[in-house]
C-alpha cells in the first residue's frame, strides 16, 4: 500500500498493518549496572508528539545487512547512554502490538557495563540518559508521566512487581 525508507503498510486481506523493510530488526537493551541501577533513556517522539521514557533500543541491520543482535545492541547502547556491555546476552523475541504492526525485537540483557561517554544518542537524536535504582522505577516513571511523558510499554518488564503485588514491591 505504501513504503518508505525504514516501514511499510501492509493489506493481506482485510488486514493492514505496518512492517519493516529489508530485514531490518529491533534491539531492546536491559541495562542494570552493578549497583542495581536501571539505564533508561528519554527522547521526543514524533508518533507521541512529546517525550517518551524508555529502555535503550535501537535498529539491527538499518546500515549493514546481516548485522549481528549483539553488536547492533551493544553500539546502539553506546550511542544513546554511553555505556558499553562486555557481554549481550539474548533472552528471546517479543512483539508489543501485534494486531498493528509485525515488528518484533529482540530483547538482550547487557552485562558489565562500563560508562565510556556521555550518550544522548547521534545525529538528530537528543536523548536524555536516567541512571535510577532498579526499586526507583515506580517512582520515575509516576513523576515522568506527572510531567506528560509518554511511558513505553517495555516499561512493564521493570514495574511487573510494582504493578502485580502493589503491597510488597519496595
Amino acid at each position: 500500500m505504501w513504503e518508505g525508507r525504514f516501514i511499510k503498510v501492509v493489506k493481506d486481506g482485510r488486514w493492514e498493518y505496518a512492517a519493516r523493510n529489508r530485514g531490518i530488526e529491533a534491539a531492546v537493551i536491559l541495562a542494570i549496572d552493578a549497583e542495581d541501577h536501571v539505564i533508561l533513556v528519554e527522547q521526543f517522539r514524533v508518533p507521541l508528539g512529546r517525550n517518551c521514557l524508555e529502555i535503550p533500543a535501537g535498529l539491527v541491520g538499518d546500515d549493514t545487512a546481516g548485522e549481528p543482535i549483539a553488536e547492533a545492541a551493544n553500539r546502539e547502547l553506546e550511542e544513546e547512554t554511553g555505556y558499553r556491555a562486555d557481554r549481550i546476552e539474548e533472552l528471546g523475541v517479543f512483539h508489543a502490538s501485534p494486531g498493528m504492526v509485525s515488528e518484533g525485537f529482540t530483547l538482550v540483557r547487557a552485562h558489565g557495563l562500563t560508562k565510556v561517554g556521555e550518550g544522548g544518542g547521534d545525529g538528530d537524536e537528543n536523548i536524555t540518559v536516567h541512571r535510577v535504582k532498579r526499586c526507583e522505577v515506580p517512582s520515575l516513571v509516576a513523576a515522568k508521566r506527572a510531567e506528560g511523558c509518554a511511558i513505553d510499554v517495555k516499561l512493564l518488564l521493570l514495574l511487573a512487581e510494582t504493578l502485580l503485588n502493589p503491597h510488597t514491591a519496595g
